[in-house]
């Protein structure tokens, strides 16, 4: 913010814009999430080559590190001598500091997990009388997830923080399945319709991951050269739509619900985990977000580890294996990125080459 300040003063000394446009121009840039490296681009007149680093806005420096942890630590110790109803008044206060005023990034994602955590809690305490989890399935699991998009979606309201407005997206599309299954349940009068329709429950999952999937893709276009909030918003997206669209797809093939316990077990089927797996890893390429691709990466493992276990490997030597092969895979990927992704992206239109982040 301070940089955009300076800026925005400098304009208003050279007699570019008036001193008081400057200062209303100022938040307004901001809540938009115009950063200073776009108007300073602006300035030069010239457009800086594409940095192809993927570095999220939240990591900016070890102040921000710093004041994370104290933000964490702070939390925890009122939760534990307090209350849980205590948090959320210190959240917002830390807030209103830290986000609204000196707009540091690093403590918003940070306020924005444990207000994420802090709504679990509470929900389930109050459904529940305990501060435990509820299984997805039935009125209590919908009324538990209700919770998250209202929350979280005013909190984005109130700061802007992206990752909230990811979380409350999320939350939406677990609610969206929630009321489906609900429905289907009293269409068919299956009060249990999840447990004995799978299929039909791994085919909803698959087009809500789809779904969320192509919201991710809709922010991404709209800032290409990833300078605006929007940018971040789509990393926070990619980031809970690439296991979302993994593991529907693995249910749908029987994994039980795509348990880690499955894929160690169940060898047969762990060459479908390694194509989805290649696939989302061809998506991570084209749409150029290595967070997607990293995101199945331990899936990935345990796959190769069921693959791995049939074979005529000694027990002691499965694991190290399975680390060798996912290893050798992100070293290959890793640093052959960007020439993999220029051959891929030649073999595409060229108008989805112009909509995607240059190569």
């Amino acid at each position: 913010m301070s940089e955009l300040k300076l800026i925005l003063d400098e304009a208003a000394r050279e007699g570019i814009i008036p001193a008081q446009t400057a200062e209303r121009l100022l938040p307004f840039l901001i809540e938009r999430g115009v950063k200073a490296d776009t108007v300073q681009v602006a300035r030069r007149g010239a457009m800086e080559p594409f940095s192809d680093t993927e570095t999220p806005s939240f990591v900016r420096g070890f102040h921000d590190v710093l004041i994370t942890i104290g933000v964490v630590v702070a939390l925890a110790g009122l939760w534990g001598i307090a209350s849980v109803y205590a948090v959320l008044p210190a959240i917002i206060v830390l807030a209103e500091v830290l986000v609204r005023r000196q707009r540091l990034a690093l403590p918003a994602v940070a306020l924005t997990v444990m207000l994420a955590v802090w709504t679990a809690v509470t929900s389930a305490s109050w459904l529940d009388g305990s501060s435990t989890f509820i299984a997805i399935g039935g009125n209590r699991a919908l009324q538990f997830t209700l919770a998250f998009p209202v929350v979280l979606g005013l909190f984005y309201l109130l700061y802007r923080i992206p990752l909230a407005l990811a979380l409350a997206v999320i939350g939406a599309t677990v609610v969206v399945l929630q009321l489906v299954l609900r429905l289907l349940s009293w269409l068919t009068d299956d009060p249990l319709f999840e447990i004995n329709h799978p299929v039909v429950l791994s085919v909803i999952a698959i087009v809500c991951a789809v779904g969320l999937f192509a919201l991710a893709m809709r922010f991404d276009v709209r800032d290409p050269l990833r300078r605006t909030i929007n940018s971040d918003i789509a990393f926070w997206l990619h980031l809970g739509a690439a296991p979302a669209l993994l593991y529907s797809v693995v249910s749908l093939a029987g994994f039980n619900g795509g348990t880690l316990a499955a894929l160690q077990t169940v060898s047969f089927r762990t060459p479908l985990v390694v194509a989805t797996v290649a696939a989302l890893m061809l998506v991570g390429l084209v749409i150029d977000r290595r967070a997607f691709v990293t995101s199945g990466l331990l899936s990935l493992g345990f796959a190769l580890y069921g693959i791995f276990r049939q074979g005529d490997a000694r027990v002691d030597t499965y694991i190290f294996i399975t680390l060798l092969t996912v290893g050798v895979i992100v070293l290959v990927i890793g640093t052959g990125w960007m020439p993999l992704r220029r051959f891929v992206m030649r073999q595409l239109p060229v108008a989805m080459q112009e909509k995607l982040p240059p190569a």
